[in-house]
């Protein structure tokens, strides 16, 4: 199989990066190797493991350390398993998965599976929300609830603005290497600056072949089987998956819809306070 990275050195360069955050996160920590039918997939796990696991997915052309500094507190009351994404930019396998059928849910279900855990409280960001969606589809049973953070797989946004702002932007910045495209691609998707986004998409975005396949939407009938309880954030100035009408839609479809939330000043990534209100919901305080 082909390599997703273009290059050894883009491949170390990345995983450097990924080091690096995981050491400056400072926190207690071990790697978990689960090898899946579709590879191995690499999880970072921390906090106690008498306490309740909660498994943290990120979104596309992410890491785990990413997602355990988003919600940095939940070590404190749950054991945290941080998931590296098949085919993105991390230490799993980089098999590429579809988003047509239930692989995604047959891959997490496994990983639950290999780990014995039960009762799992979930939470993703954008792509990671269309994994736990899809893990819900396949096989909820040992799933206790999910938090879903500006998910994908719900609405998608206007295909010509995103051209227009997201990917025009990412592909000037592939050919030119010019901060300025990179920069105005993090505007328009980071409600405030992140260095280490910067510094990672930079790498990314030349090193890593990514996966441009258009993100389907769940079809009403698959929503309705679900019965785990749904708290879903959306974001009002999301372009990519719009906050007011994803909130329409998932009221609609749906049946075991909890709670709902509309972050009336973010972009797609979140903020660190809008993080802190989402953690303190996972943590019920």
């Amino acid at each position: 199989m082909n390599s997703l990275y273009k290059s050894e050195i883009g491949q170390k360069e990345i995983i450097n990066l990924y080091e690096q955050k995981i050491k400056d996160l400072d926190i207690d920590y071990n790697y978990k190797i689960i090898d899946t039918e579709f590879g191995k997939t690499n999880i970072i796990v921390t906090g106690d493991a008498s306490k309740p696991p909660i498994m943290l997915i990120h979104g596309s052309n992410g890491c785990a350390p990413i997602a355990l500094e988003t919600y940095p507190n939940l070590h404190k009351d749950f054991q945290v398993f941080a998931v590296d994404v098949l085919a993105q930019p991390n230490k799993s396998a980089e098999t590429r998965l579809s988003m047509k059928d239930h692989s995604y849910g047959i891959w997490i279900n496994d990983i639950i599976n290999q780990l014995n855990l039960n009762n799992v409280t979930m939470a993703g960001f954008s792509f990671g929300g269309l994994i736990i969606l899809k893990t819900l589809i396949q096989n909820e049973k040992k799933i206790k609830e999910v938090f879903l953070s500006a998910p994908a797989f719900i609405v998608n946004g206007n295909p010509f603005v995103l051209l227009l702002k997201v990917f025009i932007p990412m592909k000037l910045y592939i050919r030119t290497h010019k901060t300025k495209y990179l920069e105005k691609f993090l505007t328009t998707l980071f409600t405030e600056p992140d260095n280490f986004a910067l510094k990672y998409l930079a790498k990314v975005f030349i090193h890593f072949k990514m996966d441009f396949t258009p993100v389907p939407v769940i079809k009403k009938e698959e929503a309705k089987l679900i019965s785990t309880p749904i708290t879903l954030i959306a974001a009002k100035k999301d372009i990519m998956f719009p906050g007011a009408k994803m909130l329409t839609r998932a009221k609609k479809i749906f049946p075991s819809l909890q709670r709902v939330i509309l972050l009336e000043n973010s972009k797609h990534v979140q903020n660190k306070t809008d993080n802190y209100i989402i953690e303190k919901m996972i943590l019920k305080k």
